[in-house]
């Protein structure tokens, strides 16, 4: 198998360190708001990951963790922390708001069929390893201590930025960061910051440096190592923690163990909307909840998001989500009694596929091509089911026909209608409204199919 490693800008072919087993980190949510689609593409992707790995057959082990204290709303290590801004908002307590948006992650998880990862810890219950960590780095002498915090020593690390290819000069004019002039370089970051002297924050922790919270590139260091070992075999995270957060926890790790982490760095692009990274300002941060609100599938959303690749991102549009449904519900009508043997020939084209750096568009041209293909219904059928195992679109889940309560058989008497008239509009219109009722309309030539998902 053969990934994109960020830190060599090359593809690699993935070489364990122990055995067959593949330790896995991938940079988890900060549970402060609602996670929106942007967010939830990034656990899709590796979680294709980690079922392609098990379908090649190796042992995956992925660590997700949670961030529920010290993301502050700048990089710079200035305003205030997500979690306590979270709390302000919505006049709750902070462990309530971390709670509240934890299990509306763990809920995504399940609406779109994401394994469960083998640990997930919280930042905070690992407060301890953080501390033991920074002494670690302290030792090294990486360290030094100003009025609100104990910062990481960017010189001291002759590396550093080499991971993003940064321009430190440029950073050191000020052009990337809000200065802060007790720190040494602009680059320099937190690793404990002190708590405000004129308040109380609600999460606070004693430390030999001061009271206060880790900042939030420690802890990824800490969990990661913790629970895979100083040098495990891969990291995941979006795009966007090239530049500072993975930088950080590269010289982190140097400072505290002499030597990178993770041997491989997975990043994956943003999806965008209306060519724009998705975003207040520029639309499309629905919640998973918001398409399901609107009837569609989760599972729609799950086979867009099979459509692109990883570290090209992907265009979001309600119009790419309809037709993406349409596909799925394409799979999920082939449905025979029986199995037969799994194709082999259709098998090795897919592992091609997805060997090749998780090559999700051209695994799903081998899906496509085999159920266009003439090889024996049971056959076709068996190795579909097989493919599922990295698709993760649960095609063999139960599909029920039972009586159609009234109200819905009006609607698709009027949509039978409207498609007779080629009203599209009034017919898509006449669709989504049987969709909201929990039907699935699956249109054949001169007619159509209703069934229910259980």
């Amino acid at each position: 198998m053969k990934l994109y490693n960020t830190l060599t800008r090359t593809k690699e072919e993935l070489k364990p360190i122990k055995g067959k087993e593949v330790g896995i980190y991938s940079c988890g949510p900060t549970v402060y708001s609602s996670p929106h689609i942007g967010n939830m593409y990034a656990y899709v992707c590796w979680d294709v990951l980690v079922r392609t790995l098990r379908y090649l057959g190796y042992e995956p082990k992925q660590v997700v963790n949670i961030t529920d204290v010290g993301h502050l709303t700048s990089d710079a290590d200035s305003g205030e922390d997500k979690m306590e801004k979270g709390s302000k908002k919505e006049g709750l307590t902070v462990w309530e708001i971390a709670k509240k948006y934890e299990d509306e992650f763990l809920e995504n998880l399940k609406d779109l069929n994401i394994e469960s990862p083998w640990i997930m810890p919280k930042a905070t219950d690992n407060i301890q390893e953080q501390i033991d960590l920074i002494k670690e780095i302290e030792k090294n002498g990486f360290t030094y201590k100003t009025t609100d915090g104990v910062y990481f020593d960017t010189l001291r690390f002759s590396d550093y930025g080499k991971f993003a290819n940064l321009n430190l000069e440029k950073i050191r004019e000020g052009a990337r960061v809000e200065k802060n002039e007790e720190k040494k370089s602009p680059q320099d970051f937190a690793l404990w910051k002190f708590s405000p002297k004129n308040e109380k924050r609600q999460m606070e922790w004693e430390s030999p440096w001061g009271v206060g919270f880790p900042g939030w590139h420690i802890e990824c260091t800490a969990m990661s190592t913790k629970y895979l070992g100083e040098t495990f075999d891969i990291h995941t995270g979006g795009e966007d923690h090239i530049n500072v957060h993975h930088t950080n926890e590269i010289a982190q790790a140097w400072g505290a163990f002499g030597h990178n982490t993770a041997r491989v760095w997975m990043h994956n692009a943003f999806i965008t909307f209306g060519r724009s990274k998705i975003s207040k300002s520029s639309g499309g941060l629905y919640t998973v909840k918001d398409l399901m609100e609107m009837g569609f599938d989760p599972m729609a959303y799950r086979y867009l998001v099979l459509g692109s690749h990883y570290r090209k991102g992907m265009e979001f549009s309600l119009e790419n989500l309809k037709a993406a449904e349409t596909a799925l519900n394409k799979l999920r009508s082939y449905k025979v009694s029986s199995f037969d043997k799994i194709n082999q020939t259709f098998k090795q084209e897919f592992i091609e596929a997805v060997s090749n750096d998780l090559a999700m568009p051209e695994a799903l041209a081998v899906v496509w091509k085999l159920m266009k293909s003439d090889i024996d219904s049971q056959e076709k059928w068996a190795t579909l089911l097989d493919f599922d195992r990295v698709l993760g679109l649960n095609l063999d889940k139960e599909i029920i026909e039972e009586e159609i309560p009234g109200e819905v058989n009006k609607l698709i008497e009027e949509r039978q209608e409207a498609r007779k008239n080629k009203n599209w509009a009034e017919s898509d219109r006449l669709r989504d409204l049987i969709k909201e009722k929990g039907y699935m309309v699956e249109d054949l030539e001169k007619s159509c199919k209703i069934i229910k998902i259980k």
